[in-house]
């Protein structure tokens, strides 16, 4: 069964629970980040499902795969704002930098089914 809107989307759903955990990590960053590291990963974070709930709703296969690859651009960019919330002692990252890359597999495979589907 195809789905009928992007929240039924396994894919969708897990990158949502994600950036559910992005939040409470970053709610115990020091005061002077909250425009800084935590502003930045926060947007990047919420832009991965929101850009691929926007590429759902495209028509056209260029327009969806473009706002898939901006979802995969922003989750890479989760994962470096993830290196250095480590190495500046913010917190353990292990378990969110795992779940990016599931997010990431998870989309790449998703465009390439996308793709194949034309």
């Amino acid at each position: 069964m195809a789905s009928k809107n992007f929240e039924q989307v396994e894919l969708w759903q897990i990158a949502h629970k994600w950036v559910l955990e992005i939040y409470r990590f970053t709610e115990d960053f020091p005061k002077k980040e909250m425009f800084g590291l935590t502003s930045q990963l926060r947007r990047a974070a919420v832009s991965v499902p929101a850009n691929f709930a926007e590429g759902f709703a495209k028509l056209g296969l260029s327009d969806k795969l473009r706002f898939y690859n901006i979802a995969q651009g922003s989750l890479e960019e989760c994962c470096y704002y993830l290196i250095l919330s480590r190495d500046l002692q913010y917190g353990e990252t292990s378990g969110l930098r795992a779940r990016s890359e599931q997010i990431s597999k998870m989309l790449n495979g998703y465009m390439k089914t996308v793709r194949n589907a034309r």
